[in-house]
C-alpha cells in the first residue's frame, strides 16, 4: 500500500505518517493484525529519516494503534476505535490541545487529525468522506454559511464542537472558549499596565479568522476605562511607536513588533507594550516573557477526550485568563 506524504506541508512529516496510517485504518485499507512496513523500508520508499519513521511508529504504539513484535516488526493492534479530530490550522497552541487530547484517551483509540484551513471545500470533503467511519467526531468549526448543513448530517451524540461557539445548537455537545465577555474580563486585570501608555492599539489583521466579538469587547473595555485606543486592520499600517501598547491575535504581528523594537532600541514593557493572544510553550521565554490572554488548551483537549471516553453530554466553556509578563 502507498501512504501520501506532502513534503511542502507545514505539518511535520512524522505527523503526516501518523495521519496516513490512521487514515488507512479509517478506510479499511489496513485492519487489525496487518503488518506495517519496517522502519528501513519506510525510509527507503519515502525518503524519510529513521528518526522520523521511528517517532511516528512510537506515537502510534503509545496510542495503542500498533504493536511491535520482537524480530517480526510492527502490526496493527486489535480492538481499536477511531476518532476524527478536525482542526482549523496547525499552530503551537493547537499542538498543546492535540497532545492533551491524545494523552487522555485509552490506548485502543486511534486519532486521525485533519485540517480544514478555513476552506469550506476542505471542510465538506473531510467530514463527508469520514461519515460513518469513526466512533466519534471532534470538530473545530468556523464562520461559513454552509457549515451547519455539513454538521447536521452527523448524530449529535457522536459530534463534539470545540473552540468557538459558531453554528452550535442548544443540544450540541461542545467545549468552547469565550472570545467576548471573558476576553474583556481578562483585560480588566491589566488595566493598570495599559494606563502606563498613551494609547492602546489592537492589531486585528484583515486576513485573520479570529472571532470579531473580541474587537467589540476591546472597544468596550477602553471606553469604560477612558483609554485612548485604535484598531488597525491593515498590517502595513503597523508601526511600533514609543508610548503605545499593542494587542494582537497574530503571532506574525508579535514577530514584527519584536523586530521593530530591536531596530528602534525600544524596551518592551517600558517604552512600548505587547499583549499576545493564545499561550504557546515558547511565549514565557521570548524576550523576558510575552504577556498573553488565553484559554487553557490543555484543559480543552482533556475535556474533549472525556467526550470520547464517556457516553454523556458535555457542554462546557473553558475559562480565559490573563498572564502578565515583562512585555506589558
Amino acid at each position: 500500500m502507498l501512504f501520501e506524504l506532502n513534503f511542502n506541508s507545514d505539518i511535520p512529516k512524522y505527523q503526516q505518517l501518523v495521519n496516513a496510517i490512521n487514515d488507512a485504518l479509517s478506510n479499511n485499507t489496513l485492519g487489525s493484525g496487518d503488518p506495517l512496513p519496517s522502519v528501513n523500508v519506510m525510509c527507503k520508499d519515502y525518503s524519510l529519516s529513521r528518526d522520523t519513521v521511528f517517532k511516528a511508529y512510537s506515537i502510534l504504539k503509545e496510542n495503542g494503534v500498533i504493536e511491535s513484535v520482537p524480530n517480526k516488526g510492527y502490526f496493527v493492534a486489535n480492538d481499536t476505535r477511531k476518532v476524527l479530530l478536525v482542526l482549523d490550522t496547525f499552530k503551537a497552541y493547537k499542538e498543546v490541545l492535540y497532545h492533551s487530547f491524545v494523552n487522555d484517551l485509552p490506548k485502543n483509540v486511534i486519532v486521525d487529525v485533519q485540517f480544514h484551513h478555513y476552506n469550506i471545500n476542505n471542510f465538506k470533503t473531510i467530514l463527508q468522506n469520514s461519515k460513518g467511519k469513526y466512533y466519534k467526531y471532534v470538530v473545530m468549526s468556523f464562520n461559513h454559511k454552509e457549515v451547519p448543513t455539513v454538521l447536521a448530517e452527523f448524530e449529535k451524540d457522536k459530534l463534539l464542537l470545540i473552540d468557538w461557539n459558531i453554528h452550535s445548537e442548544d443540544d450540541n455537545n461542545y467545549v468552547f472558549q469565550d472570545f467576548g465577555q471573558a476576553f474583556q474580563e481578562a483585560l480588566e486585570q491589566a488595566v493598570l499596565a495599559f494606563k502606563k501608555y498613551k494609547r492602546v492599539v489592537f492589531v486585528y489583521p484583515a486576513f485573520t479568522s479570529h472571532p470579531p466579538e473580541t474587537v467589540a469587547n476591546f472597544k468596550r473595555f477602553c471606553d469604560t476605562h477612558k483609554l485612548n485606543y485604535k484598531v488597525i486592520t491593515e498590517v502595513n499600517d503597523f508601526k511600533v511607536t514609543k508610548g503605545e501598547a499593542y494587542i494582537s491575535v497574530s503571532d506574525r504581528i508579535l514577530g514584527n513588533f519584536l523586530e521593530q523594537c530591536r531596530n528602534n532600541n525600544f524596551e518592551p514593557g517600558t517604552d512600548v507594550g505587547f499583549l499576545s493572544y493564545n499561550e504557546t510553550p515558547m511565549k514565557p521565554f521570548i524576550y523576558k516573557g510575552i504577556s498573553v490572554v488565553s484559554t487553557d488548551f490543555k484543559a480543552m483537549g482533556a475535556t474533549a477526550a472525556d467526550f470520547v471516553n464517556e457516553d454523556k453530554t458535555i457542554q462546557k466553556y473553558i475559562p480565559t485568563k490573563l498572564i502578565l509578563r515583562e512585555s506589558l
